[in-house]
């Protein structure tokens, strides 16, 4: 069996398709949305709008790109969630529209077991069973992948996401969005150890983030009371000691799960692990600990069809399918 499907992502602000051939990603095309700058976020509503904009431009450059014609399509792979519900709905759509065309099988897809399964579009890729922390502007967990469609969340946040905390932080020094890259950028030529902020304690390994977002809105408010300039005059310092006390909070519970299941093969997925300060400790911390590290390439951290092609791969060849009256859920469980 020789699957070619075409997959649809379009959880958020980013447009993508992705046409797979026999568990082989041919092409990764991706529109993102200007838009959301001017706001200091994404606006769901312009989110929506812009995802219906571009979805026929995106598809067609896929396929066109991959040589493949829609009539060699075997399945249809989408994102179903979790996400923005108005931006997932354009993707299911279109998905569910085009797969009656053709007379073919619809694939959900979590977008969030996606991200682990990023892991597989190219070499190397992690043995089984693998420890992923999977790291985003929504999500923050750590993930017990057993095989390819096998996952517990056996951690996660119980507030906020650590994208969401790198984003909210560069607001507050009034930084453009998306911010989380601007205070990645600034950090590495910070002095990590300038300042403290505190880690929540929290049983497990559960992650919460909301106290060292509210710590750092205190301490940069009663700073600048004293020095307007505070921020500017100090803007590696405080970028690299944000950073730092993030990403310390990640890596303590991943070490934490590796302690408590004995695995020693270990990934990050997700927009985050993109930053360079998580990947630069995470590998630092491996040589310690002898962990097998597997970190993805940037192309594939963001959110992009490629990651939700491959799980669809998977999918299909279980013959997961699913029926052409599904829904888009803004909240799904791995």
């Amino acid at each position: 069996m020789h699957p070619i499907i075409l997959a649809i992502e379009s959880s958020c602000d980013e447009t993508s398709a992705s046409v797979i051939r026999n568990g082989k990603v041919l092409n990764n095309i991706i529109a993102s949305q200007a838009v959301h700058q001017k706001y200091g976020g994404v606006v769901p509503e312009l989110a929506s709008r812009a995802h219906q904009q571009n979805i026929v431009m995106v598809v067609k450059e896929s396929m066109e790109q991959s040589g493949v014609l829609k009539t060699d399509l075997d399945a249809i792979g989408f994102t179903r969630g979790p996400g923005l519900i108005g931006s997932l709905l354009v993707g299911v759509s279109f998905a569910k529209g085009m797969a009656l065309g053709l007379g073919i099988p619809l694939i959900e897809v979590n977008h969030m077991q996606a991200h682990v399964l990023s892991h597989f579009i190219e070499e190397p890729t992690p043995g089984f069973p693998f420890l992923c922390l999977t790291v985003s502007g929504g999500h923050t967990q750590i993930v017990l992948v057993r095989d390819h469609l096998d996952m517990e969340v056996i951690g996660q946040t119980q507030d906020d996401a650590v994208g969401e905390a790198f984003d909210k932080a560069a607001r507050i020094m009034e930084m453009p969005y998306p911010g989380g890259p601007l205070i990645d950028k600034y950090a590495q030529t910070g002095n990590p150890h300038a300042y403290r902020f505190p880690d929540a304690s929290m049983p497990g390994l559960d992650f919460s983030f909301s106290g060292i977002k509210t710590a750092f809105l205190y301490f940069v408010r009663d700073e600048k009371k004293k020095n307007p300039g505070f921020v500017e005059d100090n803007l590696p310092d405080i970028c690299a000691s944000l950073q730092h006390a993030l990403v310390n909070m990640l890596l303590t519970r991943l070490e934490k799960a590796s302690d408590q299941t004995g695995i020693r093969e270990i990934a990050i997925a997700g927009g985050v692990s993109a930053n360079s300060g998580l990947r630069k400790t995470l590998k630092q911390l491996a040589e310690k600990r002898r962990w097998n590290v597997f970190i993805p390439a940037f192309e594939y951290c963001t959110d992009n069809a490629a990651m939700i092609a491959m799980a669809a791969h998977y999918k299909f060849l279980k013959k997961e399918f699913s029926p052409l009256d599904v829904t888009p859920l803004a909240r799904m469980p791995v």
